[in-house]
């Protein structure tokens, strides 16, 4: 018996009813030769972890926009926090870790330069709109390395499903949107505490009193809640305290953090950036790189613009609006 083999055993013998197994998992979209290491889901985390798209996650914002302290979250250090927690959660429920980590680790993959302001920005640029968990799939599915990652069927929906009211069509894809909204509730409030724009004392009481006074506290009372209240059932749910506490934080953070006026000229900044580059790459699609040009032939101009935009991380479309913008100053050599 092959160590795959073994690890697919052990899944069925192990896991809950309800967990996804990977011999039952439904394909991929272009078959592939078996592993003796490593199942489908774990090779579907590998492609991800090894691919471009996850590497430039480090240079893209999650809250703060390219932060000089070292210790501001990126959309890298975000991504690795929800894999954290949703592996706890999956680990706890008895589901298939390697599939909730594979989900967790492509989640964010197609999110912009400067985070939830590039998105809203291409998303009005965009013909038919731009919503990052459509592109996070489009990074898998075509754009990264030229034809995709041909992943499986259940990351795959588990990516696409991962935002708002969506819903994976597995469990594990069901803890990691959960997963994504306990990391960034919590650890965006805790940069925004680092950076001066929140104080402890302003987080709402009621909530803090239900979920606890530190960082550590209130992911540990949302995640084993969830655990409780989601064992042995086909859905992923927290209590109506915890998850009322829970949405009062997030509305919290909305309010004071995400549309407060403390950044808006950065926001005006952003958009200003991601604007011109659409129109220029709009009017000038030769100037893009070569595989941008052919999805330009293939699908459109729009499309294949908002893909190469999409793609950069914050410093590269800095760069390139300065190169493409700004004058260099004259030198006699």
């Amino acid at each position: 018996m092959t160590v795959r083999e073994m690890l697919e055993q052990a899944e069925l013998t192990n896991l809950s009813a309800f967990a996804a197994k990977s011999l039952q998992s439904k394909g991929r979209a272009s078959p592939i030769s078996e592993d003796n290491s490593r199942t489908q889901f774990q090779r579907d985390r590998d492609r991800v972890i090894h691919s471009k798209g996850f590497r430039r996650l480090q240079f893209k914002t999650q809250v703060f926009l390219a932060p000089e302290g070292d210790h501001y979250r990126t959309r890298l250090t975000h991504t690795l926090e929800v894999s954290q927690v949703a592996r706890t959660i999956a680990r706890g429920l008895l589901l298939n870790e390697d599939l909730t980590e594979a989900i967790a680790l492509a989640h964010d993959l197609g999110h912009t330069p400067f985070g939830h302001i590039g998105e809203r920005t291409l998303d009005q640029l965009t013909p038919g709109g731009f919503k990052h968990y459509m592109q996070s799939l489009r990074m898998v599915d075509k754009l990264e390395g030229g034809n995709g990652l041909n992943l499986t069927w259940e990351v795959r929906n588990g990516i696409i499903n991962h935002s708002g009211s969506l819903k994976a069509s597995s469990l594990e894809g069901m803890v990691v949107a959960k997963s994504d909204r306990i990391a960034y509730i919590n650890h965006d409030i805790d940069d925004a505490i680092r950076a001066g724009i929140l104080h402890e004392e302003q987080l709402p009481k009621d909530a803090i009193k239900v979920l606890g006074k530190t960082h550590g506290e209130r992911i540990n009372t949302m995640i084993m809640d969830i655990i409780r209240h989601s064992t042995d059932r086909p859905d992923i749910t927290m209590s109506q305290e915890v998850q009322e506490a829970t949405d009062v934080m997030r509305a919290f953070l909305f309010k004071n953090v995400y549309q407060d006026s403390w950044r808006s000229d950065e926001e005006q900044k952003c958009d200003f950036i991601i604007k011109e580059l659409f129109r220029y790459f709009m009017e000038m699609p030769e100037k893009m790189p070569l595989e941008f040009r052919q999805i330009a032939a293939d699908e459109g101009t729009p499309r294949a613009v908002t893909d190469f935009i999409a793609s950069m991380t914050d410093r590269y479309a800095i760069r390139l609006f300065r190169q493409l913008f700004m004058p260099e100053a004259f030198s006699i050599l």
